[in-house]
């Protein structure tokens, strides 16, 4: 079969492995579709894990069919459609070092191969009126996102702040806008919050003509600030979260798009007691529960382009010129 690996870091060969067979407890995927996330930049570059064992299979998200199971599977049958969950060991409850170790495209082989070996508790089934390549979006950023706002208990009438059109900030977007809340996004190109609006942003900001967004925020909100923010930002964009999120708020730090350090003042934080939590993906448990929401609203992700497996080199380049509105996905 056919994989990607990461054989030395910043460089991803096409390579020939052999077929992989599943033993007890585990199931043979064939991979139809898988979609990028930024974290498979970093993976690539060796900015990620500057100490991750090579070679390895990058992208932890893909989805495809069951073509055979092991012995003892009882969860998946052949012919089922399925994607893989996020961290393996992550089933729910609380996260675990142990789970930690299980993320697919790290530490274990990830999506970008023609066939994966998983285990039978690491597969959900996906809702049946998405495409493969839609449906391949579902285990990071769409989980992630779910994990922030609807786990976080977000109610109806709430104010959901999101930055940017990537892909956790348009499932935030789509979550907020099902469960009843108003979304105000941000971005630098007046296209893509139009495409916002369109997906039902309640109200849009420009950060480059509006680079003190947070004080935009505050008069959209007649200055109280909003329940929830979407942090993809990173270090950089922190303080200004602080600025625009309401007394009691939370702020779900996902991303490190706007860079890792900078001078941060907690003082803030403390003064408003905001909640900030680190969001890393979710459980399988979580999964399952948004795939049911999705299957209900008939929600479907937004794709920004398909790349062919031959060209996953290009599909990553392309992400990483950040040009992209929604999810960047690979079709086998």
């Amino acid at each position: 079969m056919k994989a990607f690996e990461i054989q030395e870091f910043g460089n991803l060969v096409c390579t020939e492995r052999p077929q992989p067979q599943p033993k007890f407890g585990e199931v043979l995927v064939k991979v139809k579709a898988v979609s990028l996330n930024y974290r498979d930049i970093l993976m690539v570059k060796g900015l990620y894990n500057p100490h991750l064992p090579l070679p390895v299979i990058p992208c932890s998200d893909g989805a495809g069919e069951v073509v055979s199971v092991g012995e003892g599977v009882t969860r998946v049958k052949p012919g089922d459609r399925v994607a893989g969950i996020f961290m393996q060991k992550w089933l729910s409850g609380n996260l675990t070092t142990e789970a930690t170790k299980s993320a697919l495209g790290g530490e274990v082989d990830g999506m970008l191969a023609e066939y994966v070996v998983l285990a039978e508790d690491g597969v959900v089934h996906i809702p049946s009126h998405l495409s493969d390549t839609e449906a391949a979006t579902l285990p990071c950023a769409a989980v992630t996102a779910w994990h922030a706002l609807i786990e976080g208990g977000l109610k109806p009438g709430e104010t959901v702040l999101v930055m940017g059109t990537g892909g956790v900030s348009l499932f935030a977007l789509q979550f907020a806008v099902m469960a009843g809340a108003r979304v105000i996004v941000t971005s630098s190109s007046d296209e893509k919050l139009e495409r916002v609006k369109q997906l039902g942003a309640s109200d849009i900001i420009n950060y480059k003509s509006v680079p003190k967004w947070e004080k935009q925020v505050l008069a959209l909100t007649e200055g109280i600030g909003v329940d929830y923010v979407v942090e993809v930002g990173g270090a950089n964009t922190l303080s200004k979260s602080l600025k625009a999120v309401k007394i009691g708020g939370q702020i779900s730090l996902i991303g490190v798009l706007a860079g890792v350090q900078a001078e941060f003042n907690p003082l803030p934080a403390v003064m408003k007691g905001v909640r900030i939590q680190g969001i890393f993906v979710g459980s399988r448990q979580m999964f399952e529960a948004m795939n049911r929401a999705i299957n209900v609203h008939k929600l479907c992700p937004v794709c920004d382009c398909v790349f062919p497996f031959e060209s996953a080199p290009e599909a990553l380049s392309y992400m990483q010129i950040g040009s992209h509105c929604g999810k960047i996905t690979i079709k086998f």
